[in-house]
């Protein structure tokens, strides 16, 4: 069964599009507040064995509060992400809160700022939210950088988002750079109403590649609006729903790590909750691609 990760998207700024964050932050969510909370969060995890953090230059000051966490803890597996940039000044009302960019000069900029504040505690560094028409695939300046930093120790992988997550996984892990694949890791959003890429994660799985599912909640939807199965299973275990829906995810043979979202301790606590799900546990619930991301895409930063 998969391993779980703590990925720290809710927890490095005050606003995200993820539902049931309401009474878990901070009253007031200044950067001291929000550090103060991020670090209870990752105290949490890790008494409770979770060993793999995920962040992103996205993702506010998740980096830095990491960073003065981690201590010498020396047995938590860092990763980060590049290619956005938090743009919302700290604001939760903010009309834009992250833009993309694919480029030479993002992934420079970036990777500065990430091993400044991370140094060599980083062993993932992963291209955020890669798609298949990304322009990356078109830059060889961009790609032999890359692979300049993989060929100094560094792994490399990529995120994904959208409906046609699969084209761009099996796009992704075909780039080669020096007769050398570029990429050995993934992480893909995958849940029980989006399960469009898992052929292609499965497939990425046993060409060698390290799997991470991200949003294995349907940024809160499986929590806060379950479907009656997953209710069912979550009174047959006596576990919450959020439970259910991630011992799913961890059920599938090809996963390796599964990211908990959580937003708060007793989210946390809830996400971990021991059970074990049968892999076609909720095999059916999945929505049309296209209809899953539109509805995403409609969720409000909170």
């Amino acid at each position: 069964m998969a391993s779980f990760g703590l990925g720290l998207a809710a927890l490095g700024r005050p606003a995200y599009l993820n539902l049931g964050r309401e009474g878990v932050l901070p009253d007031v969510r200044d950067v001291d507040a929000m550090r103060a909370h991020c670090h209870a969060v990752l105290d949490a995890a890790y008494a409770a064995g979770v060993r793999r953090v995920d962040a992103a230059r996205s993702y506010g000051r998740a980096e830095e509060f990491l960073a003065q966490w981690l201590g010498d803890r020396e047995d938590v597996r860092v990763s980060s992400k590049w290619g956005y940039a938090y743009v919302a000044d700290w604001r939760v009302d903010a009309p834009v809160h992250e833009v993309k960019e694919h480029s030479l000069a993002r992934f420079t900029a970036q990777w500065r700022e990430t091993r400044e504040l991370l140094g060599a505690r980083v062993e993932l560094y992963q291209v955020h939210s890669l798609t298949h028409d990304s322009p990356l695939f078109d830059a060889p300046d961009l790609l032999a950088a890359l692979a300049g930093l993989r060929d100094s120790g560094v792994r490399l992988g990529f995120s994904t988002s959208g409906p046609r997550q699969a084209d761009a996984v099996r796009r992704g892990l075909a780039v080669e750079v020096e007769g050398r694949r570029l990429f050995d890791a993934v992480q893909s959003t995958w849940n029980a109403l989006e399960t469009s890429a898992g052929p292609a994660l499965a497939e990425a799985h046993e060409s060698g590649a390290e799997v991470f599912v991200k949003e294995g909640l349907a940024n809160g939807r499986l929590a806060v609006r379950p479907p009656e199965r997953v209710r069912a299973l979550a009174r047959q275990y006596g576990v919450g729903p959020d439970a259910v829906a991630l011992a799913y995810a961890r059920a599938q043979p090809w996963a390796d790590v599964v990211l908990s979202g959580a937003a708060g301790v007793a989210q946390l606590r809830a996400n971990l909750a021991p059970v074990e799900v049968p892999r076609d546990a909720l095999a059916g619930l999945a929505e049309p691609p296209e209809e899953y991301w539109a509805t995403r895409a409609a969720l409000a930063w909170d």
